[in-house]
C-alpha cells in the first residue's frame, strides 16, 4: 500500500471525528454561558479502539501554551485546532476540548493525525497573536517531528477569523482551512453588531446594566452571571414589546420555533459586549464602535428613538488597527471551505456574502466553498454537515476522496445527507465498513 493510500484510509475517520470535534467545541466556557448548546450531533467516540498517543506540552516563546499529540500509526498530516473567543478574565489554558469526556487530541490521535493547539498568548481579542502563535506551533512541531506532508487548519468564532486570516497569509504553512461560524467578512462590523445591539437594549432597558456600550464596569464582569444575566432575562420577560422592537431594530436572529431563543440571544450578544469591550479597546489602541451617522430603523417610534439613543465616535488609532491586521482580505491561494447558520445571533450569516465579494473581487473564487446551513445559533452543526465540510476541504487540497467508516451515522439517512452534501462541491466520500477500514490499515506498506 503505498502512502497516500495509507493516509487516505487514515484521513476517512479522522476526518469525520476532527471536524465534528472541533465545530462541537466551538462553545468554550466563556462562550457557553449565554445560551444552551442545542443542534449538536452526539459523541461517536464509544466506537473508537484506542491507540497508544503521545501527547507534548508546552510554552511557546510569546507564552502561549501548547500540545502536540501524535498517535501510533501517523498517517504524515496534521490537524491544527484554532479556538474561540475566551474571557479576558481567564488563565489562560492549553485548549484541550472535549467531546462526551472525551478530548479531542486523543480523538485526532487514535485515528492517525498528529494534532496541535495552542491557547494563544492572550485571552479575550487574540486574532493577531493567534496568527502569529499558530505559524509558531507548526515550526515547533516540524522541529520535533518532521513536516507534516498537509496541514489543515480548524476553528470557529473567533478562530475563524484567525484561521481565514492564517490562510489568506500564509499559504505556505497552511495547505486549507474551515473556518466556521466566524466575523470574517467584515471586522468592523461585528464590533458594531456588538454596539448597536447595546446601545438600542439600553435605550428600551434603561439603568438595567451599569456603565456603556465602550465602558464597561469591573463589577458587571464580576457579576454577570449572579446579577447582570438574570436582571436582563427579567428585563426582557417584563416588556416582550421592548423586546421585540429591540430585534427589530438589530436584526439580531431568534428561533421563531422556539421562544427561548430570544432570551438566548439577547443575554448571548450582550455577554460579547460585557467581556470582549474593554479588553479589545485596549489591543486595538481606543475603542473602535461607532454610531454617529447610524439610522436606526424598526421601533414602533424610529424618530425617537435615534434622537435618544446613545452615541459614540470611534477613536482613528483603533479604526487604523482594524483595517491593518483584523480584515480579511479574499485573496486566496489555498483552499477554503466555510460554515456558517443563517441565523446565528453572534456572527450573523451577513458575514459569508461579505467575504464572498471579497473573494470574488480578488479573482480567487476557485478557492472558496462556502456552505450555508439553514439553523438558529452560534457554531451549531450536525456531524453530517461537519463531516461534508471536511470532505470538501481534504478533497480540495488533496484531489482524494474519503473512506468514512459506515458505523459513525446513527442510520442511513445520515449517511445520505452526508453524501449528498458533499457531491453538491465534487467530493464523492466511500462509505464503508469499519472491518474493511481496519483490514486496509493493518496491511504493511509498500515501499516504492
Amino acid at each position: 500500500m503505498s502512502k497516500k493510500s495509507f493516509k487516505n484510509l487514515l484521513t476517512a475517520s479522522v476526518g469525520l471525528m476532527i471536524a465534528l470535534t472541533a465545530l462541537q467545541c466551538t462553545k468554550f466556557p466563556s462562550e457557553s454561558k449565554p445560551g444552551a448548546n442545542r443542534g449538536v450531533a452526539p459523541s461517536m467516540t464509544s466506537n473508537l479502539v484506542r491507540a497508544a498517543t503521545t501527547c507534548d506540552d508546552g510554552v511557546q516563546n510569546s507564552g502561549a501554551l501548547y500540545r502536540i499529540c501524535m498517535p501510533e500509526l501517523w498517517n504524515g498530516d496534521l490537524v491544527v485546532w484554532a479556538h474561540g473567543y475566551t474571557n479576558p478574565n481567564e488563565p489562560l489554558q492549553i485548549p484541550d476540548d472535549r467531546v462526551d469526556g472525551t478530548p479531542i487530541s486523543e480523538i485526532v490521535a487514535e485515528l492517525g493525525y498528529a494534532y496541535a493547539a495552542t491557547s494563544f498568548s492572550k485571552n479575550g481579542l487574540a486574532v493577531k497573536e493567534g496568527v502569529a502563535d499558530l505559524v509558531d506551533l507548526v515550526d515547533i512541531f516540524t522541529g520535533k517531528h518532521g513536516e507534516p506532508d498537509i496541514v489543515y487548519l480548524l476553528g470557529a468564532s473567533e478562530g475563524g477569523l484567525i484561521t481565514t486570516l492564517a490562510v489568506e497569509n500564509n499559504a505556505q504553512v497552511f495547505d486549507g482551512g474551515l473556518p466556521a461560524c466566524g466575523p470574517i467578512g467584515d471586522f468592523r462590523k461585528q464590533i458594531n453588531y456588538f454596539g448597536d445591539f447595546r446601545v438600542v437594549f439600553d435605550y428600551f432597558f434603561p439603568g438595567v446594566i451599569p456603565g456603556s456600550a465602550v465602558n464597561i464596569p469591573q463589577q458587571v464582569m464580576d457579576n454577570w452571571d449572579a446579577v447582570y444575566a438574570p436582571r436582563i432575562k427579567e428585563a426582557i420577560a417584563a416588556d416582550p414589546d421592548a423586546t421585540r422592537q429591540l430585534l427589530n431594530v438589530t436584526g439580531a436572529a431568534t428561533d421563531a420555533d422556539d421562544p427561548s431563543s430570544i432570551e438566548e440571544t439577547v443575554t448571548g450578544v450582550l455577554w460579547y459586549n460585557v467581556f470582549a469591550t474593554n479588553d479589545a479597546n485596549e489591543e486595538l489602541g481606543g475603542q473602535a464602535f461607532d454610531n454617529m451617522n447610524r439610522l436606526y430603523v424598526g421601533s414602533d417610534d424610529d424618530m425617537a428613538l435615534n434622537s435618544g439613543v446613545q452615541r459614540f465616535r470611534a477613536d482613528a488609532a483603533a479604526i487604523h488597527e482594524i483595517e491593518a491586521t483584523y480584515q480579511t482580505s479574499g485573496n486566496l491561494s489555498s483552499p477554503v471551505v466555510t460554515l456558517h447558520t443563517t441565523a446565528d445571533p453572534i456572527v450573523p450569516y451577513w458575514h459569508e456574502p461579505l467575504y464572498f465579494a471579497k473573494v470574488l473581487a480578488s479573482g480567487s473564487f476557485s478557492y472558496l466553498t462556502p456552505i450555508p446551513i439553514e439553523r438558529y445559533g452560534h457554531c451549531e452543526f450536525t456531524m453530517e454537515e461537519v463531516l461534508a465540510a471536511f470532505a470538501i476541504l481534504v478533497f480540495r487540497v488533496s484531489r482524494e476522496n474519503l473512506f468514512v467508516v459506515e458505523d459513525m451515522f446513527p442510520n442511513a439517512a445520515f449517511r445520505a445527507k452526508f453524501v449528498e452534501l458533499a457531491g453538491r462541491h465534487g467530493a464523492t466520500p466511500e462509505v464503508t465498513t469499519r472491518q474493511n477500514i481496519r483490514a486496509r490499515l493493518s496491511a504493511p506498506i509498500a515501499v516504492k
